[in-house]
């Protein structure tokens, strides 16, 4: 839309562009269809765009062949977008975005994400479409020029600080243009900024815990003039920083802005440790025939690749609202690496039994310590086969609603689903799951989750 297609519209709808919900329409052409360029939209993409406005860039989106949700927040051009756009694959969602659920979007991928954002909440829309529930590879964002500063800044520079580390350890931050105020309506008083977020490759960056990342980034730069031993005195623990300080490479008087992404991580490292994957190539298994009678024992690659009969459990985790709880396996697992999966799950050691295995697997995977043999209910048992990688598995059930804490080199996420979401996010992305939890599942199918 041109500048003068947006005044008559806005006469039309007897509107004026509202401050309090940060209205700019872009109303060059070119801007918006080279922005819309630079989000690559494709046929069989989903395009979530905040705050679409009167559709500046939404038109060009569509005629890529892509589909788009549209998340607006003012009703009134909620309806003037899908009377606009009848008949076109577009999705309107009257809502504020911040309150926008991610869990719906992930049966819907691929997913990318764009917005002209409003500049007083753009932090926290930015960090709700980044978090690690978002489905997206990439994001384009059109924020303030000062917030696009801050995103992108260098290591010890005025800009560094906590959204460059936060966001940076998840993803990689460019900026492809700068925006003048007068190609907006009203125009605001500082330029734009289009900033491209794409997500990083597993290895790009060290793995570490977190939530302790965050916690220790957030402490550090809470008072950024402020020397980082004495911000970060609870979490050291009694640590020696000068020995801590040396194997990351910073000097003992370093501030928070004097720390690159990867010294957070290993300082992350070196206050919580994280372990490697495992790869299981030091466990040792019951061996059992077909009547899951045990016959001896063996290491678990030589179980995996010789096929032999052997046991596991899965536990299905459901909330007081029966939604169940499923678990994104990390990217450093040697079986189905970023897939989701089980709540937890995991084989059987030598001599252990089915209700011992699922209690420690809780323990091991979400936090979840105390948990007595009565609390969890045996929902079905399924027999060795090439798809579940020829394990007698028991499924359990235990009714929860959390919180959880898993350790970041097994899990990358978790979240409770909706069963109905479920359901058909199995029946359209199959290849999203592990197979383990596909079996369960479907052995679990009308038994009644809740």
């Amino acid at each position: 839309m041109n500048l003068s297609d947006i005044r008559a519209a806005l006469d039309s709808l007897g509107r004026e562009p509202s401050k309090s919900l940060g209205q700019n329409f872009l109303h060059d052409q070119n801007v918006a269809r080279a922005i819309v360029a630079e989000i690559d939209p494709r046929p069989g993409e989903r395009i979530v765009e905040i705050g679409p406005g009167l559709g500046a860039l939404t038109g060009f989106v569509l005629d890529s062949g892509a589909s788009v949700t549209a998340i607006e927040k003012d009703g009134v051009l909620a309806d003037f977008l899908r009377e606009r756009y009848r008949g076109r694959d577009l999705e309107v969602i009257h809502a504020d975005a911040l309150d926008f659920d991610l869990r719906s979007l992930w049966p819907r991928q691929p997913v990318k994400i764009l917005g002209n954002l409003p500049y007083n909440v753009s932090s926290q829309l930015i960090f709700h479409f980044t978090s690690a529930l978002s489905p997206a590879q990439r994001c384009l964002f059109l924020v303030q020029r000062e917030m696009g500063d801050r995103l992108r800044a260098a290591v010890g520079s005025a800009d560094y600080g906590l959204p460059t580390v936060l966001l940076g350890r998840r993803w990689r931050m460019t900026e492809r243009r700068r925006l003048r105020p007068s190609v907006f309506l009203p125009e605001p008083k500082v330029d734009s900024a289009l900033i491209d977020f794409t997500r990083r490759v597993p290895d790009e960056v060290p793995s570490c815990d977190p939530e302790l990342f965050e916690h220790i980034a957030r402490a550090g730069f809470s008072q950024r003039r402020k020397q980082l031993r004495k911000m970060l005195e609870a979490e050291l623990r009694g640590a020696n920083w000068p020995k801590l300080a040396l194997a990351i490479g910073i000097s003992e008087t370093a501030r928070a802005e004097e720390l690159s992404l990867t010294q957070w991580i290993a300082l992350t490292k070196q206050l919580a440790p994280l372990g490697a994957a495992q790869d299981g190539t030091a466990e040792i298994f019951d061996v059992v025939d077909e009547a899951d009678r045990v016959m001896g024992q063996a290491p678990r690659g030589e179980v995996h690749a010789e096929r032999l009969r052997h046991r596991a459990v899965h536990i299905f985790i459901v909330n007081s609202i029966g939604e169940i709880f499923l678990q994104r396996r990390s990217a450093w697992k040697d079986q189905a690496p970023g897939c989701w999966g089980s709540s937890a799950a995991g084989h059987l050691d030598r001599g252990e039994d089915y209700p011992a295995a699922a209690i420690r697997e809780l323990a091991e995977e979400l936090g979840l310590r105390g948990i007595q043999p009565g609390s969890i209910e045996e929902m079905a048992t399924l027999a060795p086969t090439a798809t579940n990688g020829w394990e007698f598995v028991r499924l359990y059930r235990l009714r929860h609603d959390g919180p959880f804490h898993w350790p970041a080199a097994e899990v990358e996420t978790g979240a409770f689903f909706p069963t109905a979401l479920v359901a058909g996010w199995l029946a359209t992305r199959p290849g999203d799951f592990s197979p383990g939890f596909q079996e369960c599942w479907a052995a679990a199918r009308g038994l009644g989750l809740a």
